[in-house]
């Protein structure tokens, strides 16, 4: 079997698809065309791959391409040597993994000179090969056979001892490359063994965030990626140590991994002369070679399987984030909210076009309350604002009460509606070389403003234009691979981006450079033709942008927009390929094509069948009939916001017991945040989520979503606040007690949280971005301590 015959029926298998779809699939991957372009209008190629399983694939392709080439280094490189047997080269050819194909070649791998190279070089191969082989015999006797004068760069073997040293390293050595025993061994700790966690001597105080990990043992392969990442951080920052240890390995009179050393090479004591010499050599080889070295692989793997976690949570909070309601095209005036500095005010009309600013001073220490009024109603008078957005940042309760001063003034009068809006990330638009270009003539603070208002008329517009790590909606975002984090967000924010669809003639070039096959020059290029020659009216006018060319236009056209073009197909997303298919359809239906988009009736009685052929199957003319059912649908949900409580403003205005409204902020594998108006997000531990057990958070809520929650309890110390959505919980029920009675349990029948579910948890991210949490979590842990 040849390598890519190999790659494609091991992708097939994993996919559980037929090998027919993934070699299409991988022959247009490989032709240039990208995931959104290749789910939405090539089902009839790939069997229907969603976008999931493309960028699994995707992903694995390039894996397994990597894999068979250093397949082929590695045995040429051991022919090279003259050392490739069948044997060894069916092994080879049958490793399933990077690791597995390392562990074969470590024994040919060129290596610095060892001390078992030279015990070799000095003629101490046959002795060790005598012992192992009978341990009957006299290692100091034997030894003293190989005594001999230094030879250049080769040591004199001056006596036995010496002799027997080397036969040692020969044999330690040996041991340590075995690829069976190591790939045992490695296994064996990662199901068997657990993560050690101590503190370091003095550092009780300088690492008292990491408190739950003084003394912390868990199974390895169990523990969750925030608790796995939290030790991490705590031994880079010089407070914890981490150790890999077998359950009773200190009470054991030899190290189970010892004994497994010994069994795989038929080592056994049994009293005669060479037995504890070989003992010692299977315990050198544990202790110097194997241990540490297994110990680092774990300990990566560990870390590369909790990263990856980590970034799973971080790209499904983005993606909700962006898919969140746009409020729509309406004149918006937001307010970034501030004290001393003022309240920074700017407007924008429906299509998020800057209009004007200015600078408030509602709160200490002038308190002009009346005057800001006023300044605001005069604004809203003059753009004829409907929307008023309200940063959560410092000060924001007290600003969000001025805006309903604002809107109770316009009571009868006007539609005028107010919404609190996260201004993560908005400072760092601000400041970043896009907003400059963008908004060149206004102060920083101003273009924050600027960007709170558009982020609430069109959240996935504006967040595409930030740094998708700093939107604030992931957890350890700086302790995973920063590579690894910035290819998952975006490919998160090119699907979501052409999921929606595109504005061809409002998208910012941020907007259009995440639309399928569209670079970050062509989307300067496209708003540059705009700009010269006015909106486009058609979509084959792309192919007039300098550098834009058929295959480009034929991965983006799908997912760009023109509204009330020359072609009313061009405000959907059938693809231009596709033209000619609904002219037919239009045809044969007796309708013309603009009556024909919209006519329910008349699309539910065509039958897609009869209008297959051999380019658009069935699948896509499906599609094509249901869009033109409902052309340019967006498939974001309808908007609306939470209502923070009048008075309940910081964390000494709550009370346990109280319900309010709130909007979940980020969701891990723990539970959910929620923003309830009081500057810091409380905790919605996974047991207080729903009546039900909860395997995964996420399949109760996700980031942006408007819950009603009560309060559970208070910390005004270590500001943390526990909040559950059951809302008949009373407050002081131990571990958010089930009204069933199962204390302690995940709703009904779920298992406690287990031993290890402690600070991180309360506390989400050690010291970092994401704040405290709940006291609810601390009772749900505390009779595991």
């Amino acid at each position: 079997m040849d390598a890519t015959t190999r790659i494609i029926s091991r992708l097939a298998e994993e996919l559980a698809v037929r090998p027919q779809q993934v070699s299409a699939t991988v022959e247009l991957l490989d032709g240039g065309a990208t995931v959104p372009f290749v789910a939405r209008y090539r089902k009839e190629v790939t069997g229907g791959l969603d976008d999931t399983q493309l960028r699994q694939l995707d992903e694995r392709l390039r894996y397994l391409r990597e894999l068979e080439e250093r397949r082929e280094a590695v045995l040429a490189a051991i022919d090279e040597q003259g050392k490739l047997t069948t044997e060894l080269e069916r092994l080879i050819q049958a490793a399933d993994t990077k690791q597995r194909l390392e562990d074969l070649y470590l024994p040919y791998k060129k290596k610095r000179r060892t001390k078992a190279q030279i015990a070799r070089e000095a003629g101490l191969e046959p002795l060790a090969e005598a012992l192992l082989a009978d341990p009957s015999l006299d290692p100091e006797a034997e030894a003293a056979k190989y005594l001999r004068a230094a030879d250049g760069d080769i040591p004199a073997i001056e006596d036995a001892k010496s002799a027997l040293d080397g036969a040692r390293q020969i044999l330690m050595e040996r041991f340590a490359e075995d690829p069976e025993l190591v790939g045992a061994l490695r296994e064996r700790l990662w199901s068997e063994g657990e993560l050690s966690a101590r503190l370091l001597e003095g550092k009780e105080r300088e690492g008292a965030k990491f408190s739950d990990y003084f003394e912390h043992d868990e199974k390895l392969a169990k523990v969750p990626s925030h608790r796995a990442l939290a030790m991490f951080r705590g031994r880079n920052e010089g407070v914890l140590t981490l150790a890999i240890r077998l359950p009773g390995e200190d009470e054991a009179p030899i190290h189970p991994a010892q004994v497994a050393i010994a069994r795989h090479f038929d080592i056994r004591d049994e009293g005669r002369p060479a037995d504890k010499w070989l003992r010692d050599v299977v315990r050198w080889t544990w202790r110097v070679k194997l241990y540490t070295h297994l110990e680092t692989e774990l300990l990566g793997r560990l870390r590369e399987r909790a990263e990856l976690e980590a970034i799973d949570v971080f790209a499904a909070n983005l993606k909700d984030l962006l898919l969140a309601a746009p409020a729509g095209q309406k004149a918006t005036l937001a307010i970034d909210p501030g004290l001393r500095t003022g309240c920074k005010v700017a407007v924008v009309d429906a299509t998020g076009q800057f209009l004007e600013h200015a600078t408030i001073y509602p709160h200490a220490p002038r308190n002009a309350w009346d005057a800001s009024l006023a300044e605001l109603a005069k604004l809203v008078d003059k753009h004829d604002v409907t929307l008023i957005a309200v940063g959560n940042g410092t000060a924001s309760r007290e600003t969000d009460k001025l805006a309903g001063d604002l809107v109770k003034l316009f009571a009868g009068k006007r539609a005028l509606s107010k919404v609190m809006v996260s201004e993560a990330g908005a400072s760092v638009y601000s400041a970043s070389e896009y907003a400059a270009r963008e908004l060149p003539d206004l102060d920083v603070t101003i273009r924050g403003a600027v960007s709170i208002a558009r982020r609430l008329q069109d959240p996935l517009a504006e967040l595409v234009k930030i740094e998708p790590k700093s939107i604030g909606v992931g957890q350890y975002q700086h302790d995973v691979s920063q590579l690894q984090l910035s290819k998952s967000l975006e490919a998160v924010i090119e699907d979501c981006v052409n999921g929606v669809g595109v504005d061809l003639n409002t998208a910012s070039s941020a907007l259009l450079s995440r639309v399928a096959g569209l670079s970050p020059a062509l989307a300067e290029a496209i708003v540059a033709r705009r700009n010269a020659e006015g909106a486009f009216t058609s979509r084959q006018q792309l192919l007039d942008v300098s550098r834009l060319g058929p295959k480009t236009f034929e991965q983006c056209a799908g997912f760009l927009r023109i509204m009330n073009g020359d072609n009313p197909l061009d405000a959907s997303a059938v693809h231009p390929e596709a033209y000619p298919l609904v002219e037919r359809i239009a045809e044969r239906s007796g309708r013309p094509l603009a009556g024909l988009i919209g006519d329910s009736a008349t699309l539910k009685a065509v039958k897609p069948a009869d209008f297959a052929d051999e380019r658009f199957g069935v699948p896509t003319v499906t599609d094509i009939l249901a869009e033109l059912d409902k052309p340019g649908r967006d498939p974001r949900p309808e908007f609306k916001a939470a209502e923070f409580r009048e008075g309940v403003e910081t964390l000494k205005d709550l009370e346990p017991g109280m319900i309010l409204e709130g909007s979940v902020t980020n969701v891990t594998h723990f539970g959910a945040f929620v923003d309830i108006g009081v500057h810091q997000d409380g905790l919605v531990h996974i047991s207080a989520l729903s009546e039900r057990f909860v395997e995964d958070p996420r399949s109760v809520v996700k980031a942006g979503d408007i819950v009603k929650v009560k309060v559970m309890s208070v910390d005004l110390e270590r500001a943390r606040i526990g909040l559950s959505m059951r809302l008949d919980d009373q407050p002081g029920e131990e571990g958010g007690k089930s009204r069933r009675g199962g204390e302690g349990r995940n709703a009904k029948g779920g298992k406690p949280p287990r031993k290890g579910a402690r600070r991180e948890e309360r506390q989400g991210d050690a010291g970092g971005s994401l704040g405290a949490l709940g006291e609810a979590l601390r009772q749900a842990q505390r009779g595991k301590s």
